[in-house]
């Protein structure tokens, strides 16, 4: 059995993974302003509560770049007092079983692979809509993190005036003075401007999926996240959007769907190891 944890800036989320399963969880706001002490404390405390004897290794993922090989992170978002934390070195010496540490885009991607609609494809991009925009990259079926875990940070790309990030995420709603979830809500009554937004949104996205194309040329483009569920809502516009994608065998072929896996991140940490 393995222990996986999802950091993040807003919620820390801890899980008892056993065979592809997440048979316990617990979840708490992160204490991420604070000193970087106390938040690896309050991990401390979080794997306390779920060691068992049982567990034989820690996953965890982390929005930040990552040595994976020495469990070192980096600078990490929304974490501003982890600019260098020793994750993997602290944690062994401190429980004594195996730590892995990750970019959690990567571990989405993994998950997604292994346990979800991923597993019918031997490449493909997984995609994160929420907050922000991220995505991990398997090839062959194996993660490719590139150099600290880097790989796949498309929202990070130019695109008009600033870069992806803030046109296919919840950026690209605030900017509205408005949230997805609301304007789901509208949209799916018949709202006509909110249909339209929604629309617009689909437009960005495949501009997105359409750079994915070019730099990976996958199988799919799976996307999860926050803002996944509202899919049927933008699909019809991302597909228009893709459809000058000059390499007509590669648009045809590309399979984009949204995961209906739960706890993605938490069973790819786990299965770092």
């Amino acid at each position: 059995m393995r222990l996986s944890i999802d950091l993040g800036g807003t919620n820390v989320r801890i899980a008892q993974v056993d065979n592809g399963v997440c048979i316990q969880k617990l979840s708490e706001p992160c204490l991420a302003t604070e000193e970087a002490d106390v938040v690896v404390n309050q991990l401390i405390q979080l794997i306390e509560k779920m060691m068992t004897p049982e567990v034989d290794g820690i996953g965890i993922g982390v929005p930040s770049i990552v040595d994976t090989q020495r469990g070192i992170v980096y600078n990490v978002a929304n974490i501003p007092s982890w600019k260098e934390v020793h994750l993997k070195e602290i944690l062994e010496k401190r429980f004594n079983v195996a730590v892995a540490v990750n970019n959690d885009c990567n571990c989405f991607a993994l998950g997604i692979s292994l346990y979800g609609e991923g597993g019918s494809f031997r490449n493909l991009v997984a995609i994160t809509l929420g907050t922000g925009v991220g995505a991990g990259v398997m090839v062959e079926r194996q993660l490719y993190s590139g150099r600290f875990a880097g790989a796949g940070e498309v929202g990070c790309l130019p695109y008009k005036d600033s870069d992806f990030e803030h046109y296919c995420s919840s950026f690209f709603f605030k900017k509205h003075h408005t949230s997805g979830a609301a304007e789901a809500e509208k949209a799916l009554k018949g709202d006509s401007e909110a249909i339209a937004l929604w629309e617009e949104f689909g437009y960005h996205l495949g501009q997105l999926i359409k750079a994915i194309l070019y730099t990976y040329a996958p199988h799919a483009v799976i996307i999860g996240g926050g803002i996944a569920p509202a899919f049927p809502l933008f699909q019809e516009a991302m597909n228009r959007a893709m459809d000058d994608f000059p390499y007509t065998l590669i648009r045809e072929k590309v399979k984009v769907l949204p995961t209906n896996l739960k706890d993605a991140n938490l069973l790819g940490a786990a299965s770092l190891l």
